[in-house]
């Protein structure tokens, strides 16, 4: 059943209003891991003369890579999250907004599991342009 413009649900609405919720938490987040491992870098020469056998998950610099991994990705799936909540209000692309719904729930909080729910029953809604 295509979309025909006259009955506009609150399901896909809620679900691009969740997504861009949850994708904009996952931004701050993830912008705030980067920043805060890029704050610690200046700290790094005097962190290793200090401690000599600083080592383990740490790179070259003496500064732990795996927060400014973990947030670099939070960041990209923020944005994805973002774009296909976009998507969804406007009704443009099924597979852009579940991507997006995906993204949302990949942190596994109950927002993008509800993104996710809500984004796949408001399928009908979308405009196919035939």
């Amino acid at each position: 059943m295509a979309y025909n413009g006259n009955d506009r649900g609150g399901l896909l609405s809620a679900g691009g209003i969740l997504n861009i919720i949850v994708g904009a938490f996952e931004v701050i987040s993830g912008g705030m891991m980067v920043a805060l491992v890029c704050l610690w870098m200046p700290f790094r020469l005097w962190l290793l003369s200090y401690c000599q056998r600083f080592g383990g998950a740490c790179g070259i610099a003496g500064v732990p890579i795996w927060p400014m991994i973990a947030g670099g990705i939070l960041l990209v799936l923020g944005i994805i999250a973002i774009v296909g909540g976009v998507s969804a209000i406007r009704r443009k692309s099924f597979g852009l907004s579940l991507a997006g719904a995906i993204c949302a729930l990949i942190p596994l909080n109950l927002l993008g599991l509800l993104a996710v729910i809500f984004v796949s029953l408001g399928k009908r809604e979308f405009y196919t342009g035939y």
